[in-house]
């Protein structure tokens, strides 16, 4: 059995959280794109662990984790990853692999990155400034440097000092910034190079390898369907592909070894950074659930917008994913709220609008179509079966299901493990 899966809206949907459950019955748990601009935040016990690069299936012993080609890779933020898992009783060695094709994120990418944001003020897309985008950009203009170029010696200085030729013009007379000395950049890279040795292998044949043994694994996204570089608000967005499509291109596997698509969803919406928002809840109700529902992100700790559930968003992602089944995620943050709405359409110009526009003006024109649903005074956090849900609740979530035209198997009624319905697990 073979399950992507991914997020539906604008990332911190709580993947984390569904990856972590599903993994109790995975084999292997691979991360197929994105850098450490991502975290999920997973509670282990009393404690909670923030994992940016490394599959979250590693808190379960005995799985394997795969970062896959379609990664990009800054090494002192893996091996600095590592050594908090190790902290926490947590080994990953012969547990855990990288893929030799997977690209680097190198010291200038971040100065790029950086200086980038500041220069275009008020027009700034929102990125974390670690680089993420221009190594992907490094990568389509194929001038990446990759993880197995690392192992010859010849062929990673002759990449490094011909990029740092181009790199250093362009980070002096355009940004104005420090310059890069490529001897410094080779000592440290190849220092960083003796320590990833142990975990770098040809992974996609390894994955493949594992589907013939007919071994279950999960392929786990960053970010959300709306952040995805082609399908997602461009140029809101972030550099890689985080639909279900990466899935196969980030990792080597075929479209048709994949089995199912499962969608993560909020409640309600949040996003992170600068772009449209058509549903977003700009005053009060907006704080509140920021507050209640602790919207802030769990790798730059930025407050995170917050709006009613928006079915447009989720229908589009049920599509371009051909996603088969939902997750509802944090439907408890929703006790006590006397109104809940959910967004079915979008008001343009005296129509209503059903389908995501690709047109950034016309989006950023859109406002909200409303439709009203109670709420429940009783309580839904930590409720662990469907029976319990108060009526409205459950009304609610069916509304949720119809609109976006897709079932929904999961239902996350707090952080911690045991705090999920499980209607249907997609690994059976």
């Amino acid at each position: 059995m073979n399950l992507v899966v991914v997020g539906t809206q604008w990332g911190d949907e709580g993947k984390g959280k569904l990856v972590d459950l599903l993994s109790e019955k995975a084999d292997i748990i691979v991360r197929y794109q994105g850098g450490h601009n991502a975290g999920h935040t997973v509670a282990l016990g009393e404690k909670t662990i923030v994992l940016h690069l490394v599959p979250t299936g590693v808190l379960h012993p005995g799985k394997i984790g795969v970062i896959g080609n379609g990664v990009v890779i800054d090494p002192e933020a893996l091996l600095s990853e590592i050594a908090t898992l190790s902290s926490h009783g947590i080994s990953v060695s012969g547990r855990l692999f990288i893929s030799e094709m997977a690209h680097l994120i190198m010291p200038y990418h971040r100065a790029i990155d950086k200086a980038s944001e500041h220069a275009k003020g008020s027009q700034k897309i929102g990125t974390t400034g670690r680089g993420i985008g221009p190594a992907y950009a490094d990568k389509i203009a194929r001038i990446g440097i990759r993880v197995i170029d690392l192992f010859d010696d010849a062929l990673f200085r002759q990449k490094l000092e011909s990029n740092l030729a181009e790199i250093n013009i362009f980070l002096r007379e355009v940004y104005q910034v420090e310059e890069f000395n490529s001897d410094a950049i080779y000592k440290e890279y190849v220092g960083y190079r003796d320590q990833i040795k142990p975990y770098v292998a040809d992974t996609s044949v390894m994955i493949h390898s594992a589907i013939g043994q007919n071994r279950d694994i999960l392929f786990e996204g960053a970010q959300g369907t709306h952040l995805d570089v082609d399908m997602g608000t461009y140029p809101f967005v972030t550099s890689s592909n985080a639909t279900a499509g990466g899935a196969c291109t980030g990792t080597g596997v075929g479209p048709t070894q994949i089995d199912e698509v499962l969608g993560v969803t909020k409640a309600y919406t949040t996003r992170v950074g600068q772009g449209p928002f058509p549903a977003e809840l700009t005053e009060a109700m907006g704080e509140s659930l920021r507050q209640k529902g602790g919207e802030f992100g769990a790798t730059t700790g930025r407050a995170r917008r917050c709006g009613w559930f928006d079915a447009v968003l989720v229908r589009y992602a049920v599509r371009v994913n051909g996603l088969t089944s939902l997750a509802v995620t944090k439907i408890d943050i929703l006790d006590g709220m006397p109104d809940l709405y959910i967004c079915d359409g979008y008001e343009y110009e005296g129509k209503i609008i059903k389908e995501m526009p690709s047109s950034l003006g016309v989006l950023q024109g859109c406002a909200p179509h409303l439709v009203r649903f109670p709420g429940w005074m009783e309580k839904t956090a930590s409720v662990r079966t469907y029976k319990e849900l108060p009526k409205n609740a459950k009304d609610y979530l069916d509304a949720i299901s119809s609109a976006v035209g897709c079932r929904i198997d999961l239902i996350s009624t707090g952080y911690r493990r045991a705090d999920t319905i499980v209607l249907r697990n997609p690994f059976g």
